[in-house]
């Protein structure tokens, strides 16, 4: 062998595997600290969230290489519940403990815990909720046994609020009072008074609690309440309305899928202090009344936005029978559907429609509290609150049977989508009768449908949460004698629209 062949040759020089030429990562220059700890902050950030990543992809190797492994779930301990009762968590957590079917893998061990941490973050008791597996400390326990412990922080359990506030046409003062877990069960405890311009005294306390334990699920909830209130009238019926009432209610589901409540209500009304110009009928109809009532009410709501949606619909029936003591004696039945559509991009249409009819079941006539009131800038625009249907003199009198339809077009001010104020155009229409009892029904309903009081108008819509305000220019179209028809500007503030 040559020496020339004996030589030893170094390998060819490759380039660095990390860039060391300054600056790099667009680094800025030192000159600049704010930029430069910013960039050094952003670094920090994606080296960080590069490690988070690859534990997670780690964690996934683990868990998928063991999903099959057998495990048998033998406890599952909540902690961080000071103010939670053992037996409300054990409704919740036996089915999954106690079930015929065990868990025998990781896989299913960890679909209980994922299922159970759903429910303790659907009793809206915790801020946090922690799961981990653990081996089962029983010494009787099998020896695949684990147990879930789920850490927990509770939320709060005190709120005190006091505000102003404006809907529905009315401003007003309240103060609210709420207790959360009230007594270990997730129980809420509310507490409102309120004084307003219309109405001018409001209270209501009310009790509500899962029944977790006769149904196993925390979407069925049960409701007691009180209330009572004072409202003034005058600017429609020349009279003063005081309410005081008690109501129980069962609800079920959620307003995504259908919420369906089902409950009893009885309410003393009485109607007093008549103005001096009150007519012969509101005379006739002041005094005491006792209502007593079992209801339904079904409600599904798939709409982007309650204020002003652009896509989804929204569904409403209610039912009411009263006849089970006091001196009045009915059937009533609503309907409500909106249904909002975009028609091109800022442009939404909204097509609403709502109906109600009110029938005696007895000899006892239909009262004053009980009938329908129709009118206003949240219902049929361009007609005064309440001012429908008929009357005698200045007052309403309300009505038994009603339906009411509105075509609305909302659209982005130009060039400023992201505004909260819109534009507003709309037609709408309605009609509230009495239901004649000399005729068949069929008539009195064709009679209503066929005689519609109609108005449209522009405006503009704004969003000040959590109400709509509308400022519309518009005028009656078509309109009964005596209605209260207005033309011009109208205001209107609430929390539904037709």
């Amino acid at each position: 062998m040559s020496d020339a062949e004996s030589e030893l040759t170094a390998p060819p020089l490759n380039p660095p595997l990390h860039n060391t030429s300054a600056p790099r990562d667009m680094e800025p220059t030192g000159a600049d600290l704010d930029k430069l700890r910013k960039w050094q902050e952003e670094r920090i950030t994606r080296k960080l969230r590069g490690e988070y990543q690859s534990a997670v992809l780690r964690l996934a190797e683990v868990v998928n290489e063991n999903i099959d492994s057998p495990l048998r779930l033998a406890s599952v301990r909540v902690e961080g519940t000071p103010h939670t009762r053992k037996s409300f968590l054990g409704s919740l957590v036996n089915p999954y403990l106690h079930s015929e079917q065990a868990p025998e893998t990781l896989g299913s061990v960890l679909h209980n815990a994922r299922a159970i941490g759903h429910l303790l973050n659907e009793t809206d008791l915790y801020t946090t909720v922690f799961a981990k597996v653990e081996r089962s400390r029983d010494p009787l326990a099998h020896p695949n046994g684990v147990e879930l412990v789920f850490k927990t922080r509770e939320k709060p359990r005190m709120f005190l609020k006091t505000s102003t506030e404006i809907g529905n046409n009315e401003g007003g003062a309240s103060a609210t009072c709420r207790l959360r877990n009230a007594f270990g069960g997730a129980e809420t405890f509310e507490a409102n008074l309120s004084f307003g311009t219309t109405t001018r005294v409001a209270f209501n306390a009310a009790l509500s609690a899962p029944l977790a334990a006769l149904t196993g699920n925390l979407n069925t909830r049960g409701e007691v309440s009180i209330f009572g209130l004072e409202r003034d009238n005058t600017f429609y019926c020349s009279a003063m309305e005081g309410v005081r009432g008690l109501k129980a209610v069962v609800r079920n589901g959620t307003l995504r899928s259908g919420l369906h409540e089902v409950g009893y209500e009885g309410v003393l009304r009485h109607i007093g202090n008549l103005q001096p110009t009150a007519s012969v009928s509101m005379r006739e109809a002041a005094g005491q009344s006792i209502k007593s009532s079992v209801f339904h009410a079904w409600t599904r709501d798939t709409r982007d936005d309650s204020l002003y949606g652009t896509r989804g619909y929204l569904l409403k029936a209610f039912h009411e029978f009263a006849g089970l003591g006091g001196n009045t004696s009915f059937y009533k039945s609503e309907g409500q559907a909106q249904f909002a559509r975009p028609l091109l991009p800022g442009l939404t249409v909204s097509l609403s429609a709502k109906a109600g009819l009110l029938l005696s079941v007895s000899e006892k006539p239909l009262l004053f509290p009980d009938r329908f009131q129709l009118g206003g800038p949240s219902s049929v625009r361009m007609f005064k609150t309440n001012s429908m249907g008929p009357r005698d003199g200045s007052d309403s009198l309300g009505g038994d049977v009603y339906w009411t339809a509105g075509l609305s077009l909302i659209s982005d001010i130009p060039k400023k989508p992201h505004w909260p104020v819109k534009l507003h155009g709309f037609i709408n229409a309605g009609r509230l009768d009495c239901v004649d009892q000399s005729k068949p029904l069929q008539d009195s309903l064709i009679s209503t449908l066929s005689k519609p009081s109609i108005s449209a108008g522009l405006g503009i819509v704004y969003r000040l949460e959590p109400v709509r305000v509308e400022m519309n220019f518009g005028l009656p179209l078509v309109a009964a004698k005596n209605e209260g028809a207005r033309k011009g500007f109208q205001l209107g503030i609430g929390l539904e629209f037709l």
